[in-house]
């Protein structure tokens, strides 16, 4: 520190008065640190010791802590490489040369501060001033801000209208089912004080609606609230997908509902800056998270750091499989993978260090970066709730919170996931093409029984179909055979690590090969959809709910205590559930058999909401490329029009489908992928590597404003040549885009230089008004004809 430097250095009247600044402001609660890691730059801390006793200053003793014990001083060596891309044999690298900078023992202190016990002894003086409290669990809503008419309401009551707008508009014949349902829901959302939390939601939500901005169906367990339906901020019928408000906001189990929208990928910041503008930009911020060093490449990362043969750590690394999306911790790979305790009983030193440092790296924090999707509004100004960091993102400066997710909802404060969905996106641009042959789809009034669409899926034809387009998917899906959306929705929660091993099972019981039993008749209307199995956590929630006796709040605290293998919960509500078996008529062994049927699934079970919000968004694509197979299938290679592999995938699904792609033409070409009037594909120009979209504004406007282009001295006399440069008109001759010019593609290339340097001329020139045309540039020989003449080069290979 400040003063230690000072006395350090021989300035010790400096020191002092310095000194003599901090006790004038902290008064009491100054205190002066003194360390020992046993290393040499530390030796000047007995003058810090002594001119505290001189000037009564408390001395605190200290000891930093980089690792948790002593033996793992190596192993943060190897982090340190890790982190500064150096390996350990490197000389010219930070390293820390003392082996103390653990977390030591009262004993291991009072012994690194002999006769110095009252420093040691300070530190629970300091703790004991240490009055902070990080309130948790509250809710720190920012103030929705109600219409001038309806100032009077308070937010319940303006949410409870809004719904019944929404609902009279939905059910024109209003049920008593939908009525006990949204009054149900209602009286929850008031209770928990989050009808403000709808109100935000729908607010950003009526905002994209207004700018054309592409909204999901819905996503996540939102989807099942039928206030939510009602109100606009999802689209599909809980009541017709039976689909429970419970698994979404549990009245027993009260915790920040969670809200995740998907928007257009394009058009997803439009959003964010709405919300932005509206709440405030001190009050928004995006939120930090960390990538983790796991298994598999903490392997790669410290054999790295040590300097080892990469090639030995893709071959341990490859070993490790993947469980539910995510590799196996090393440990327990160690212990179950045959190959990996074949090389512990090897006894290869290199091995060993290997693993050794992995066991104790792995799951450290690698590196900080921006959540994808998620942001933060705040009541006020954020800096008031959580500190906050500065990062690079895209090459701009980004704000976001210290707080990782999870600590930001800790503490109330409300998260909202904007993510941006490419299927959004291309089922927007193909209705948008459609309804330039005067056809209007409403995709959300779709019939659900067309037979047509379900071909698609039944024949496996599902490149470019929304969470349906896997190789393994779409062999299920020809055993299948869906007919109906209900298969599709089982299919989405089914084709999953852990439930993928019962999709035989369901297409067998669906075709009769194998028979549907029930442990008891009670199971047979709440499984019968799915043939006997339990797909979806709901099922979970309903047996528990009409066979235990649970309430459903209950219910889905035994499906959430199951899923985090909570024993002492779930020992304690197992219990309960067979008592209210046995009350309900079922006998104790079946109860108990019941049980374990729930404990078997409810760890893999589904959440049915999202699954159903994603089956229908398929089923709409599916639609579309069965009855508007151009427009949809150009429309997805415009999304993916930065992906060149994924380009050729899509070209590949369009000769399949007979459908003929025109190459790109400068005379023709968009900047999409756009469908002729005779129904063929015209190539996007942005699907063209290295042209970027000024470029391809350029050359359209041109087009427009000149007519088509003979040659490239022609095309270039127009473009903005500060747009249209040499690498760009290059990409277009070899991407055969001006293959309709004068010319062939090797001429054409070889004249691109010659080209703009006429262009450059003559673009000058009409700056100064003069008025000359481009042939007239070429000389005397070029006056008397307006044909190009090249030289003779081979074509280009």
């Amino acid at each position: 520190g400040e003063i230690f430097q000072k006395l350090n250095w021989g300035n010790r009247e400096e020191a002092i008065k310095s000194l003599e600044e901090y006790l004038e402001i902290f008064e009491n609660d100054f205190y002066l640190e003194i360390q020992n890691h046993q290393i040499p730059e530390e030796a000047g801390y007995d003058k810090v010791y002594e001119l505290a006793k001189e000037m009564n200053v408390p001395v605190i003793a200290t000891n930093d802590v980089h690792y948790l014990k002593k033996e793992h001083y190596s192993s943060h060596d190897v982090m340190l490489c890790i982190q500064s891309g150096k390996t350990v044999q490197d000389t010219n690298r930070m390293k820390y040369n003392t082996t103390e900078l653990y977390l030591k023992s009262a004993d291991e202190m009072y012994a690194a501060f002999p006769g110095k016990s009252e420093a040691l002894e300070r530190t629970l003086e300091i703790a004991e001033k240490c009055n902070l409290l990080i309130e948790t669990d509250k809710i720190l809503l920012p103030t929705f801000p109600l219409p001038e008419e309806n100032r009077e309401m308070t937010l319940d009551r303006y949410l409870e209208k809004v719904t019944y707008e929404g609902a009279a508009k939905l059910f024109p014949k209003m049920t008593d089912e939908v009525k006990e349902r949204l009054d149900y829901e209602l009286k929850v959302i008031e209770k928990t004080g989050y009808a403000g939390y709808f109100l935000i939601v729908k607010d950003f939500i009526d905002f994209a609606h207004s700018q054309d901005i592409p909204v999901g169906l819905g996503r996540g367990s939102a989807a099942g609230s039928l206030v939510a339906y009602c109100t606009g901020i999802t689209r599909v019928d809980p009541l017709r997908y039976d689909l429970l408000f419970e698994r979404f906001l549990n009245p027993e189990r009260v915790s920040m509902p969670d809200i995740d929208i998907d928007f257009c990928f394009e058009r997803r910041e439009e959003v964010i800056d709405y919300v932005r503008k509206k709440y405030g930009e001190k009050n928004v911020s995006q939120i930090i998270t960390f990538g983790t060093m796991a298994s598999k490449g903490v392997i790669r990362d410290v054999a790295r750091a040590l300097g080892m043969e990469l090639s030995l750590a893709d071959t341990l690394s490859k070993l490790i499989p993947i469980h539910q999306g995510k590799p196996m911790p090393l440990a327990e790979a160690l212990e179950k993978i045959p190959e990996l305790k074949q090389r512990v009983t090897e006894g290869d030193p290199a091995f060993e260090t290997l693993i050794k440092h992995a066991l104790v790296l792995e799951g450290l924090a690698r590196h900080a970066s921006i959540h994808a999707a998620g942001i933060i509004i705040a009541p006020d100004d954020i800096t008031n709730y959580v500190p906050l960091y500065r990062a690079e993102e895209k090459g701009q400066k980004v704000t976001a919170t210290q707080f990782t997710m999870k600590g930001c909802e800790k503490i109330g404060l409300l998260k909202m996931d904007f993510l941006g969905l490419r299927t959004l996106t291309v089922l927007h641009h193909a209705v948008q093409m459609i309804r330039r042959r005067g056809i209007e789809i409403d995709l959300d009034k779709l019939s659900m029984d067309d037979q047509e669409t379900y071909q698609i899926f039944c024949e496996g034809n599902t490149v470019g179909i929304f969470q349906f387009e896997s190789q393994g998917m779409r062999e299920f899906l020809k055993k299948l055979q869906p007919n109906r959306i209900e298969d599709l929705i089982a299919m989405n929660a089914l084709y999953r690590p852990g439930p993928m091993e019962n999709i035989d099972t369901y297409i067998d019981r669906k075709f009769g090969r194998e028979k549907i039993e029930y442990l008891h008749p009670k199971l047979e209307p709440i499984l019968q959809e799915t043939y006997g199995i339990i797909v979806y956590q709901e099922q979970v929630m309903k047996i528990a709910s009409e066979l235990g006796g649970f309430s459903l709040g209950k219910a889905d605290i035994l499906r959430r205590a199951i899923g985090k293998k909570s024993k002492d919960e779930m020992n304690r509500l197992r219990d309960e559930f067979i008592r209210g078996c046995i009350q309900n008529g079922i006998k104790e062994e079946t109860a108990r058999k019941i049980y374990q049927l729930i404990e078997k699934f409810a760890e893999y079970g589904f959440n049915k909401s999202h699954s159903a919000a994603y089956a229908i968004l398929a089923y709409q694509t599916a639609f579309l490329k069965c009855h508007y197979p151009a427009e949809f299938m150009a429309s997805t290679l415009t999304s993916e029009k930065n992906d060149s592999s994924r380009i050729v995938v899509l070209i590949d699904e369009c000769r399949r489908m007979n459908l003929e792609i025109l190459p790109p033409n400068v005379n023709v070409s968009g900047a999409k992928f756009e469908v002729t009037e005779d129904g063929k594909i015209s190539f996007g120009l942005e699907a063209i590597k290295n042209v970027g979209a000024a470029a391809i504004e350029s050359i359209i406007e041109a087009r427009k404003e000149n007519g088509s282009f003979k040659n490239i001295y022609h095309l270039l006399q127009y473009v903005d040549l500060r747009s249209v440069n040499k690498k760009i008109l290059e990409a277009l001759v070899q991407a055969g885009a001006t293959d309709s010019l004068e010319g062939s593609r090797a001429q054409k290339f070889a004249a691109v230089e010659t080209a703009i340097n006429f262009a450059q001329k003559y673009q000058g020139l009409q700056q100064n008004k003069s008025q000359i045309s481009m042939f007239e540039l070429m000389g005397d020989n070029d006056k008397e004809s307006n044909e190009m003449q090249f030289m003779t080069y081979p074509p280009l290979p």
